[in-house]
C-alpha cells in the first residue's frame, strides 16, 4: 500500500505524532474566553428577541384596537399586551446596563448577577403573559363585511 499524506485540519505527518494546525483567518487564538465579548453577543441576540416580541405585540395592541370594545377580550387583551410591551422595555433597559459593566471587574459581579436574575424573571413573564394572549386570540377584524 502507497504512503499516503492527509489533511484535514492541518498537515498530517503520521511520523510526527501529532496534527499541526493550519494558520487560517477563522482560527482561534488559544487563551482564555473574553467574558465582556460574550456577555455582549448574548445581550445582542437577546435584544433582537425582544425586539422581534415587540413588534408581535404591537400588531396584536393594533388587531384588538381596530376589532373594537365589542370584542369579547378587549379589555383583558389590552391589558395584557401592554403589560407584555412594559416589561419588555424594562428588559431591554436592564440589558442596556449589562452590556455597559465590565464583567471583569469583580466588585460589579454580584450587581451584574441581580441585573441578570431580573432580567431573566422578567422574560419568564412576558413568555406566561404571551401565552394568555395567544390563548385570547387575537384576530384581525374581517374588512370584507
Amino acid at each position: 500500500m502507497a504512503t499516503e499524506s492527509v489533511e484535514m485540519n492541518g498537515d498530517a505527518d503520521r511520523n510526527s505524532g501529532g496534527e499541526t494546525p493550519l494558520a487560517g483567518r477563522w482560527r482561534r487564538h488559544p487563551g482564555p474566553l473574553n467574558m465582556n465579548h460574550y456577555a455582549n453577543k448574548k445581550s445582542a441576540a437577546e435584544s433582537m428577541l425582544d425586539v422581534a416580541l415587540l413588534m408581535a405585540n404591537a400588531s396584536q395592541l393594533k388587531a384588538v384596537l381596530e376589532q373594537g370594545p365589542e370584542f369579547t377580550f378587549y379589555a383583558p387583551l389590552i391589558a395584557l399586551i401592554s403589560i407584555s410591551i412594559i416589561l419588555q422595555v424594562i428588559v431591554g433597559i436592564l440589558l442596556i446596563f449589562i452590556v455597559k459593566w465590565n464583567l471583569n471587574d469583580e466588585s460589579k459581579h454580584f450587581k451584574l448577577n441581580v441585573l441578570e436574575n431580573i432580567a431573566t424573571g422578567l422574560v419568564f413573564i412576558i413568555v406566561v403573559i404571551n401565552v394568555f394572549i395567544t390563548a385570547f386570540g387575537v384576530q384581525r377584524p374581517n374588512r370584507s363585511a
